[in-house]
């Protein structure tokens, strides 16, 4: 079985760096790389049986928008790596969102630029990046 390394990718810089430290490392050991960009999980909880469907529909349409406008364009540029890699658009919360992808896929390391485009509240009540060194399964790399 090949070796997995997830990569989160927001299209920040940040993120553009640890996605080329994850492909070097992928290179280095003949692993495949998972690429995985996460749509912000929504905290509004009281919402109506209409809300709720119009949410679904709307979501639908932003993984397709973030797939074609963030998560494509990488995938033209690293193609010509020679790395095996797979691609995964999720909704949800970024930390517990790529802390299941790290355990579904059975990868043995993730990878995470060190600021991503993430909004003030999470400077305020803590990174993504924190989060994910103190709770993931495996070894994380913050790429800076």
């Amino acid at each position: 079985m090949t070796e997995k390394i997830v990569v989160a990718y927001d299209g920040s810089e940040n993120a553009h760096n640890a996605v080329n430290f994850a492909l070097d490392v992928a290179k280095a050991k003949g692993a495949t790389l998972v690429v995985v960009h996460v749509l912000e999980w929504s905290p509004y909880s009281f919402l109506t049986k209409t809300e709720i469907e119009e949410r679904h529909m709307r979501r639908k349409e932003e993984l397709d928008r973030a797939d074609k406008a963030i998560v494509s364009p990488l995938l033209q540029e690293i193609q010509s790596s020679g790395v095996t890699v797979e691609v995964m658009v999720k909704y949800g919360h970024i930390s517990e969102t790529l802390l299941k992808v790290v355990a579904d896929t059975g990868a043995t390391q993730l990878v995470i630029g060190r600021t991503g485009q993430s909004s003030i509240s999470t400077r305020l009540f803590g990174s993504v990046a924190g989060t994910l060194a103190q709770a993931a399964p495996v070894a994380v790399t913050i790429v800076p």
